[in-house]
């Protein structure tokens, strides 16, 4: 099959299709039926350092880093890392054409005065992207994110028109399992997703704009998640904080937006000394205070009151650079947000399906 073929069977693909199909009733088919593959089920106790590497049978999955970073003439910078994992059928990879993924990989700079974004597709069974330990290494290309099986050290290399950037992140904190020991659900319904995160972790390195080398410093938050159906039909799209709370506590929210009804929503509040405690619904309110054009006919709301009374968050969320849209195959908005109000902080947000 030639190179353009699979670009097409990829985009189709991570649309959730394998062939032309209507369009799906969820946000990028990601609740379309996938009953031939793994499901995801309460009770399975995550595995480490297994769990780090990729997960064969399982419909979608990805690695996730963003980073919010600070230069030394105190100019906040914010970097996105990730790679996508999809199966075009359940079923283990091949050392060949034959293989059943492919991969997708989103790179981005932001600060207040600009977003630069880089997306690249591979074919998986060739060498051209994966996720392994033993050391542990995801890559797409010559992106890679790589360290300790034990990911308490990693280096994480992108770079795209006009950036780059090569960062060293460390932590010794452990690793976070959100909802019920890792099974974390996103509609009620069934649908769910394994999901666990290290949001420690310290980050120094160097980017680069436009051939301007910058030496950085800050904090970085990975997310690893891996699922069949995310999201049950109905489902729009998703918001999702990630948030660096000065004191050293972190926040994590998301609500799953509904076509009919109130979202579903969740979270996690994770306490400085890396205590744990899964927040419910009716803890969470998630309200968008103002809109921002981004000049392509979308409008996201880019600052947010999010407030937790029962961990004492009552806070605004703006975005650094109110148009960090993806441009991407699949679009969607990510940028670095700052936090003030009752708390002061530093983080990301992510908002699909506008």
């Amino acid at each position: 099959m030639n190179v353009k073929r699979w670009v097409a069977v990829a985009t189709l693909l991570l649309a959730g299709c394998d062939a032309p199909a209507p369009p799906p009733s969820s946000y990028a088919g990601l609740g379309a039926d996938a009953a031939a593959f793994e499901q995801v089920v309460p009770g399975r106790a995550l595995q480490f350092p297994r769990d780090h590497a990729a997960h064969d049978g399982y419909r979608i999955e990805w690695w996730y880093v963003t980073a919010n970073l600070r230069d030394a003439e105190g100019r906040d910078w914010g970097v996105q890392w990730t790679l996508f994992r999809s199966a075009l059928r359940p079923g283990p990879e091949t050392a060949d054409w034959n293989s059943p993924n492919v991969w997708m990989g989103h790179a981005a700079l932001t600060d207040l005065h600009g977003h630069q974004v880089s997306e690249t597709l591979a074919r998986g069974g060739i060498g051209q992207a994966g996720a392994q330990i033993g050391p542990m290494r995801a890559w797409i290309d010559d992106w890679s994110l790589q360290g300790d099986d034990d990911i308490r050290h990693l280096r994480m290399r992108a770079s795209g028109a006009g950036f780059r950037y090569d960062l060293a992140l460390a932590s010794d904190k452990p690793l976070v399992l959100h909802g019920k020991q890792g099974y974390s659900e996103k509609s009620g319904k069934g649908q769910a997703s394994y999901y666990y995160s290290q949001p420690f972790y310290e980050v120094t390195g160097e980017i680069e704009r436009d051939g301007r080398r910058i030496a950085v410093t800050g904090q970085a938050w990975l997310d690893r998640e891996w699922s069949s159906q995310p999201l049950a039909a109905g489902q729009s799209g998703w918001d999702w904080f990630s948030l660096h709370l000065d004191g050293g506590a972190k926040l994590m929210l998301f609500q799953v937006r509904e076509t009919q009804g109130a979202p579903y929503r969740a979270g996690t509040w994770v306490a400085a000394d890396g205590r744990v405690r899964p927040l419910q619904a009716a803890e969470i309110q998630l309200t968008p205070l103002a809109w921002t054009d981004q000049g392509n006919g979308k409008r996201v709301p880019t600052r947010w009151r999010v407030q937790v009374p029962a961990v004492q968050v009552d806070a605004q969320v703006d975005a650094l650079q109110p148009k960090a849209w993806m441009g991407t195959r699949f679009p969607y908005w990510e940028g670095p947000v700052q936090v003030g109000g009752r708390v002061q902080g530093r983080g990301y947000l992510e908002m699909t399906g506008y």
